[in-house]
């Protein structure tokens, strides 16, 4: 839902920041492992049950993962590498985060309610991997009400009340469960429309091209190699 509809807005609003840190020398990949440490630093705060430090932490990891692109934008270095490695951490991040979670459950009174975070990470990743193999495929599987902006939002809000109201962590996590799982129904069923539609795959169509072109040089050059033998002769 963020993605869709805040997201130019918010690049263009962290796009100046993002070329005054390209211009101090700032690497978007230090940027990237910082908010990787955060999120490790976080996860053992939410263990330790420092919710307040944890939130603190949670929103030092938001600020590089929203920084990362713009610096790379900035410096004209954004492309498939970083976007693979930004990926990669992001997943690396929600899972320290919802592991340190579950270590608040194990240590509690109720240690099987560490199968709640572990049970919002499983579903979260699946809502990213069917995103990301979709298009692949080359359809689209965009949207739904709990994506990975919505989880971080959530989450910091669950933080940051919790020493206020101590059952609301729990009761952020089911929420999070309920409309992460909802979003993985509704990308399914979107990308199985698509392919039931028999929607022609973009993906395949660039690769076949590719193909095409690569082979019909390999003929050529052959043809063009003999033509040059035989004006030599000549």
């Amino acid at each position: 839902m963020f993605d869709g509809n805040l997201r130019k807005p918010f690049d263009a609003a962290v796009a100046p920041v993002g070329a005054g840190l390209q211009r101090l020398g700032v690497s978007p990949d230090a940027i990237t492992a910082i908010g990787v440490l955060m999120a490790g630093a976080c996860a053992v705060a939410i263990a330790r049950g420092q919710f307040f430090l944890a939130f603190v932490l949670l929103l030092a990891t938001g600020i590089p993962d929203a920084l990362d692109g713009a610096v790379a934008k900035a410096g004209g270095v954004a492309g498939p590498r970083g976007a693979f490695l930004d990926s990669v951490s992001d997943r690396l991040s929600d899972g320290l985060i919802f592991a340190g979670a579950a270590w608040f459950y194990l240590d509690g009174d109720e240690p099987r309610m560490a199968m709640l975070p572990i049970a919002v990470l499983i579903v979260s990743l699946l809502v990213s991997y069917m995103r990301a193999k979709a298009e692949s495929l080359g359809f689209d599987a965009k949207g739904g009400l709990m994506e990975r902006a919505e989880r971080f939002i959530a989450m910091a809000i669950g933080l940051a009340l919790t020493p206020v109201i101590p059952s609301l962590f729990t009761w952020t996590l089911v929420l999070m469960l309920v409309l992460t799982a909802g979003t993985a129904v509704f990308r399914f069923h979107k990308v199985w429309k698509q392919a039931s539609a028999g929607r022609p795959r973009p993906t395949a169509t660039r690769t076949s091209k590719v193909v095409r072109r690569r082979r019909a040089r390999k003929t050529e050059r052959p043809r063009s190699s003999r033509a040059r033998a035989r004006r030599s002769k000549r």
